[in-house]
């Protein structure tokens, strides 16, 4: 399985990485913009992510723009929805507007940090990912 994780916090990053490393092969980001570069030159060889972890606060573009462009991408290259990447959300941000937003956008989980670790493989055993 293939990882993409856009988280501009150092610390953030190390965890999630350390914590998804186990699942599969994992590519890091500091920013959307990386993000979206990332997932177009996976998609081009071929070889597409199958999870991508997107914090909501981050410089240059923010993890809604990023998850916006990634179902725009998938659309345009015609990738069916069982196809595409599952998006887990990651942010401090938890109130009802901003959980709403993401799902709009098409984001399949969405955590608040601190993140529930234990919570979080549980979802991604339910989503079909297994160490």
């Amino acid at each position: 399985m293939r990882i993409l994780i856009a988280e501009d916090d150092f610390a953030s990053r190390k965890v999630i990485l350390k914590f998804l490393s186990v699942y599969g092969e994992c590519d890091v980001t500091v920013d959307g913009m990386e993000a979206i570069d990332a997932y177009m030159m996976a998609l081009e060889e071929g070889d597409p992510y199958d999870l991508v972890c997107l914090d909501v606060m981050m410089p240059i573009m923010d993890g809604y723009q990023a998850l916006k462009n990634i179902r725009a991408i998938e659309k345009e290259h015609n990738i069916p929805e069982e196809k595409r990447a599952k998006v887990i959300m990651t942010t401090a941000l938890n109130e009802e507007k901003n959980v709403k937003k993401a799902f709009e956008l098409g984001c399949t989980v969405y955590c608040g940090k601190p993140i529930d670790m234990a919570r979080l493989k549980s979802t991604l055993d339910k989503l079909g990912f297994v160490p």
